[in-house]
């Protein structure tokens, strides 16, 4: 693994099971075997490190993320469930990362934080333009209370439940994560008033 890939992996490591402000830059070089100068040949600073693997992985997410969405076509159902699956997904497989990157951001300089957030958004609004797609065309049926339009609160009540995958879900358990991410795409379509069509989540459960 070169230098650079092994700094970042204790860093991730590091940063969810201690935090970003207690780790130190020799935490993390002694925990990747390399001595404390060989940082600051990839990284300016912890805090450059520290930006360096959320934007890598927030990058990652957000690509993901509208590449589910442009495979799933127009129909809204289909979208939301793609959308759905495939965010648990990467937030199950990638759960220290993912840890990390919903946790620490905020320690982040003003601009790189305003980075961070602004790929946040662009995720949370592509979520909310499916949600509109499917309340304009009325497959959408549980998204307004008292005459209010409530897309964006619905929006981010699925991406926290589906979030917080990462700080309980491990491998190798009775659900793998392809069933969790599939079930995560089932209460975001009920969330909505969505008509649920023939359960894949629930066949794949009982096959397993």
């Amino acid at each position: 693994m070169p230098p650079s890939e092994a700094i970042e992996a204790a860093a991730f490591d590091l940063f969810a099971r201690r935090g970003f402000q207690i780790t130190t830059v020799r935490d993390v070089m002694r925990a990747c075997g390399l001595t404390q100068g060989a940082l600051y040949n990839h990284f300016s600073s912890k805090d450059d490190l520290l930006a360096t693997i959320i934007r890598s992985t927030q990058g990652v997410l957000e690509k993901e993320c509208g590449e589910a969405l442009a495979k799933a076509g127009g129909d809204p159902v289909a979208r939301l469930r793609a959308f759905t699956h495939v965010y648990t997904l990467r937030h199950a497989r990638r759960r220290i990362e993912a840890v990390v990157a919903n946790r620490e951001f905020e320690w982040l300089d003003n601009t790189r934080l305003e980075e961070i957030r602004a790929s946040r958004r662009r995720i949370r609004d592509m979520l909310v333009r499916v949600l509109d797609e499917g309340a304009r065309s009325g497959v959408f049926r549980s998204l307004r209370r008292g005459g209010k339009d409530d897309l964006k609160i619905t929006a981010m009540a699925i991406l926290n439940q589906c979030t917080y995958v990462a700080y309980w879900y491990r491998a190798g358990g009775d659900w793998t994560d392809e069933q969790v991410a599939e079930l995560h795409a089932d209460m975001s379509l009920r969330i909505v008033g969505a008509p649920m069509r023939d359960n894949v989540s629930n066949n794949a459960i009982a096959a397993d």
